[in-house]
């Protein structure tokens, strides 16, 4: 007989209990399975079951349900969140967000990082030696060679989606090069100056080529025909069409020669020239201040919310982070494994019923991906569930090119902002869950940087100020939160102390011991399990009402299962929804 629970709030809510679950760890790499939480498999889930789910510790992936068993598991998991209204940005957090301005004013040079978003960032300058100063600065990259070189990228994954190159091919990065004055004349072109100059298009062929090698044997014939009518001279004026689309410069001509894409000095074009004329990029700019130099490009910064759903552009994004941020095995990431993370939801919608309606905000509740899109091009998705109470924030993935913007920590400033900006519509929207923070695990302990926030604590499912919680958790990775709260508030500490001590032991020590008896009319009535909501061959009826029905044997097997569903999601949750027996 098989389990399953669902809600009539706003739609059913059919969870089958998965029980028990101990599985290997990825935040301490525990050479055996360590890691041990409690799961549920979801159908459907209402936003208010999911939102009360949340505050008893549970969390979410793709349809899937877990809450790790904190006294027990390696690494215990405090749910965090902040109230939007109180946060306060640090300076680093400011910096974060002044840069990425100064990214979009054109005035920011992007240099690639290592560090990923999971860690901490640090303020500290790095001491250089007067030596390696000059020689960076000798060698600094002019910022105009890094910009065609961002247009051209574009331009090629612009190729890619519509379908002009093959989506398989590995994509070379773009180089775009100064030439040098002493060959400038040679190169000239009449009046005009050849400045810069990319061979993208030849490595692209070769890409296309490699990977119509590496295709030939599985019958695939598109790379094949791609590549026969692809060459150097074809990309190239491929690259170039794309980009006259986009006309994001002022005061360069390009051209294409021999498969070459160059970069002319416009300044001294005739507009009679209208080959010339045509291949002048142009934008809203603001000049340097010499005039004689190339004007900033200013880049236009969009965010765009949507239901979730699978999306190509999205999926190739995560595809690039997870290789080269997480180090991911490409053959460890599929369609269908980024669908059940990511895309694939429970949560049954809610549509925002328009002003009137203070109960819900404008865009609905239930889950999201949050597009972040510079000039068009998509740089980071956020995953996120919208609730009652609060925004969610369940993973984000960005351009590993763009790693020194932080962009994890900037999606988190914006999501904050959210909160903040529609707790007008929905005044029960106040909150921001950044997840679980691990306190044993120095990567994820910089979602307390968020400040002020709470944790929940793991017995009572109270929240706790973390500077509270703190000195709690730097002795030991579990502990009872709520213990030194109640603690302090007493006028005699050390007898008080003591008394919490010896009280939440014993109620710990009944969360935790769950299937050992489960014995007759005791476990009924000790655990209240009588009352619990059950739907058997499309009847609902109470537990209680159940055992008119089934005999000893089924009694026993049945007890169990419900005493720890019970305790997992607590008495409400479980009066509440429809456990389905099948």
């Amino acid at each position: 007989m098989s389990s399953r629970a669902s809600s009539s709030r706003g739609g059913e809510s059919i969870v089958a209990d998965c029980g028990r679950n101990t599985s290997s760890c990825g935040y301490c790499k525990s050479p055996t399975p360590s890691s041990i939480s409690h799961g549920l498999w979801t159908e459907t889930l209402t936003v208010y079951d999911y939102q009360a789910l949340l505050d008893r510790g549970w969390r979410r992936s793709g349809c899937y349900l877990y809450k790790p068993e904190m006294a027990k598991t390696c690494c215990p998991s405090y749910t965090i969140r902040l109230r939007a209204s109180d946060f306060v940005p640090s300076k680093e957090q400011q910096r974060v967000r002044r840069r990425l301005e100064r990214f979009l004013e054109g005035e920011v040079d992007l240099k690639p990082r290592e560090q990923t978003e999971d860690s901490d960032v640090s303020s500290e300058p790095v001491r250089k030696s007067v030596g390696s100063a000059k020689r960076e600065q000798t060698n600094e990259v002019e910022p105009v060679l890094k910009d065609l070189s961002e247009q051209i990228d574009n331009a090629v994954q612009r190729c890619i989606q519509s379908g002009e190159f093959p989506s398989t091919i590995q994509v070379p990065k773009s180089s775009v090069k100064k030439v040098l004055s002493a060959k400038r004349k040679k190169l000239a072109e009449g009046s005009e100056e050849l400045l810069y100059t990319s061979n993208i298009a030849f490595p692209i062929v070769a890409a296309i080529k490699q990977t119509q090698t590496s295709q030939k044997g599985e019958g695939s014939n598109n790379t094949e025909e791609t590549s026969s009518r692809l060459s150097p001279e074809t990309v190239s004026e491929m690259l170039l069409s794309e980009m006259n689309k986009v006309r994001e410069f002022l005061g360069l001509a390009i051209k294409v020669c021999k498969g070459h894409i160059n970069f002319f000095s416009a300044t001294q074009v005739h507009s009679s020239e209208t080959d010339q004329g045509e291949n002048l990029l142009s934008a809203t700019t603001t000049e340097k201040s010499s005039s004689n130099k190339l004007q900033v490009r200013k880049r236009k910064l969009e965010i765009h919310l949507k239901r979730s759903s699978f999306d190509q552009e999205e999926y190739e994004l995560y595809k690039r982070y997870q290789l080269r941020v997480h180090n991911d095995e490409p053959e460890s990431i599929s369609k269908t494994s980024y669908k059940r993370f990511l895309v694939d939801t429970p949560l049954i919608e809610v549509d925002g019923d328009g002003d009137d309606d203070e109960n819900v905000p404008p865009c609905g509740f239930g889950s999201y991906h949050q597009q972040y899109r510079v000039d068009g091009r998509l740089i980071a998705v956020g995953v996120i569930d919208i609730l009652p109470k609060c925004l969610s924030s369940k993973y984000l993935f960005w351009d590993p090119d763009l790693a020194s913007l932080s962009l994890g920590n900037y999606s988190a400033l914006q999501e904050i902002d959210w909160v903040k900006q529609n707790q007008a519509h929905c005044s029960a929207l106040e909150y921001y869950y950044l997840g679980y923070y691990i306190h044993s695990c120095n990567k994820m302990r910089y979602k307390a940087a968020y400040r002020p926030s709470e944790l929940l604590c793991p017995l009572r499912y109270q929240w706790v100020p973390f500077e509270v919680a703190k000195p709690l958790l730097d002795k030991k990775p579990y502990a009872v939160l709520s213990d030194f709260t109640k603690a302090s508030l007493s006028p005699a500490p050390q007898a008080s102390e003591t008394l919490v001590e010896s009280t939440s032991e014993r109620e710990d020590m009944e969360m935790n011991n769950s299937d050992e008896d489960s014995d007759s009319d005791s476990s009924v009535n000790g655990s209240d399990i009588a009352n619990i909501l059950i739907s058997l061959n499309g009847a609902k009826l109470r537990y209680k009402e159940l055992l008119r029905m089934i005999n000893m044997a089924v009694r026993r097997q049945l007890e169990p299962m419900f005493i720890s569903y019970q305790k997992v999601v607590g008495a409400e949750l479980s009066e509440r929804m429809v456990y389905e027996l099948q």
